[in-house]
């Protein structure tokens, strides 16, 4: 019962991440997801953020140093801040800047044109009380919680809603700090704080607070920079020459030493799948959080309560899924897929999701081998909607359906049977994995690649899972004994080859929205089956 009701949780959040991305945008969604002058004429290339938590009153106060080269000559740059927070100056050399504010976009004036070419560097002071979330990591926000001891343990979750909802920041996924960020807060004494990347100091401040220094090397999504404060106990360990960290409470620290064991084997697998771990400079880090998890870069937000499974839970409905950390294993497939190579738009999320969602698939392949992966796999079908595209509205910080995890997976699941050769096809995801390492995409990129690698035109393949709501529909006749079948679907000029059985012999055929004939002799369409774990459509028999 319980399995049940939490997939019921989980479909009810997907309808209303789809629904919600139907809603009609406005100002403020375009001004948050657009891509306008103020934005475009500048490349950020550093980050630099000083900030003191007081947990008490839930407040941030501090600043972030943005480090940026001008593209294009400008007098007015954006930078977004949440309008709940504070702008107390913001500094350029020793003068204050003038500036606007229009939601949670911040104009800022300088009072000459900044040239092209030229590196340049604000201060941005702020403060305020960020937004608490409701119900994180599904909604935006800081979670205020207590360890066993009744310590304060302290979380940020904000992929979707904004980096700006706590730090001032270019909050797009088209632009991402060059050269890294340094994360530096301050907690009260007793507490530490965990970001990303590796430590590189911590001061105590003579006034309550211990500032702890975290820099990271590698560029980041600005979704990706956290904070988690707690009384951590440190674990470390390695994986060749990989550093892996790991800050848990110290009432888990025993279960964790035993739990984590999981990650060298997920790590071993996807570095041989997809190539060497995107930032080993940063190293590797789970941190245990008071919610569920999230892909933070370098340092994991862990929350599932050392249970394998979802929360002890197993999405797929097969058993599979009880195998193995879902948390672990998912959130760390987003170091290749999502924080290695990103979306430029959320829009396109399910670059990130699709392929992480279809990592848990190799990971059981690797472990546990492909008839388990291929039943993890098509278990996962009973989770999709079919509500609306994959693929969101551009420019207005709005995500397509749900679907890109689970549907986003049995796509490629479908192109690898399509491709039908596995040689090629682990080669392509290496060669995806490290050809975009560390780089900025869209979907035509992919498609681009794929098409390329695998010498077959998919595109429409793509084009019908991704842009339309429905999956293709095979529709098989017989005509004089002959079978016949042709595809129903969206997309125009839509081929795929698929597998089917006829009379239990295993064929080929290659139908296209036109009705194709064949010598196949069958005396009912119960003597076709259509390859269905291997090939993601419905099948309709007239």
């Amino acid at each position: 019962m319980f399995v049940k009701k939490l997939l019921s949780i989980c479909l009810a959040f997907l309808v209303f991440q789809s629904l919600s991305a139907q809603e009609a945008t406005s100002r403020k969604d375009t001004l948050q997801g657009g891509l306008r002058t103020e934005r475009t004429c500048y490349d950020v290339l550093r980050y630099d953020l000083n900030i003191k938590i007081n947990i008490q009153d839930r407040s941030i106060v501090g600043f972030n140093d943005i480090s940026f080269k001008v593209v294009s000559n400008t007098k007015k740059i954006q930078v977004d801040l949440f309008d709940n927070m504070q702008v107390d100056s913001i500094v350029y050399i020793t003068n204050k800047l003038n500036y606007t504010r229009e939601f949670n976009a911040v104009f800022i004036d300088f009072p000459t044109n900044l040239k092209s070419g030229i590196n340049e560097k604000i201060r941005f002071y702020y403060s305020g009380k960020p937004i608490i979330a409701k119900n994180a990591p599904w909604d935006g926000g800081f979670v205020f919680s207590k360890d066993k001891q009744g310590k304060p343990w302290v979380a940020v979750a904000c992929q979707g809603t904004g980096a700006s909802l706590w730090y001032p920041v270019k909050d797009s996924q088209s632009d991402e700090p060059d050269n890294g960020a340094t994360i530096k807060v301050a907690v009260p004494y007793g507490l530490m704080d965990v970001s990303n990347g590796r430590l590189i100091g911590s001061e105590d401040l003579k006034n309550g607070y211990t500032r702890w220094d975290w820099e990271v090397k590698n560029p980041i999504n600005t979704y990706d920079i956290t904070i988690n404060i707690a009384d951590y106990s440190h674990i470390h360990d390695n994986l060749n020459d990989l550093d892996l960290d790991y800050y848990v409470l110290k009432e888990n620290e025993a279960k964790a030493k035993s739990h984590f064991e999981e990650a060298k084997l997920m790590l071993s697998c996807f570095q041989s799948k997809f190539g060497t771990y995107p930032f080993k400079e940063d190293g590797y880090k789970l941190v245990e959080t008071p919610y569920l998890g999230m892909e933070h870069q370098s340092a994991v937000a862990y929350g599932n309560k050392y249970k394998k499974g979802y929360l002890g839970s197993d999405l797929s409905g097969t058993g599979i899924g009880l195998l193995f950390d879902y948390i672990t294993i998912h959130e760390s497939g987003h170091e290749w897929f999502g924080n290695s190579i990103t979306s430029k738009d959320i829009a396109d999320m399910w670059i990130h999701e699709g392929f992480t969602m279809y990592s848990e698939v190799v990971f059981v392949e690797c472990q546990f081998g492909a008839e388990k992966a291929q039943k993890y796999m098509n278990g996962m079908k009973q989770n999709v909607s079919n509500d609306i595209p994959i693929i969101g509205p551009f420019g207005v910080n709005k995500e397509g359906s749900g679907d890109m995890y689970y549907k986003g997976a049995l796509l490629l699941n479908t192109l690898r049977h399509v491709i039908d050769n596995d040689e090629l096809w682990w080669k392509l995801l290496l060669d995806y994995s490290n050809t975009f390492r560390h780089k900025i995409i869209d979907t035509q990129t992919v498609i681009n690649f794929f098409n390329t690698k695998s010498g077959m035109d998919l595109t429409s393949i793509f084009n019908q899972y991704l842009r339309y709501n429905s999956i293709p529909n095979l529709v098989v006749r017989i005509n004089k004994n002959k079978l016949e079948f042709r595809w129903s679907c969206n997309e125009p000029n839509f081929k795929m080859p698929i597998d089917v059985k006829v009379n239990g012999d295993k064929i080929r055929i290659q139908p296209t929205k036109i009705w194709q004939f064949s010598s196949f002799y069958i005396k009912s369409l119960d003597d076709i089956e259509v390859l269905t774990n291997d090939f993601y459509v419905d099948v309709i028999k007239e």
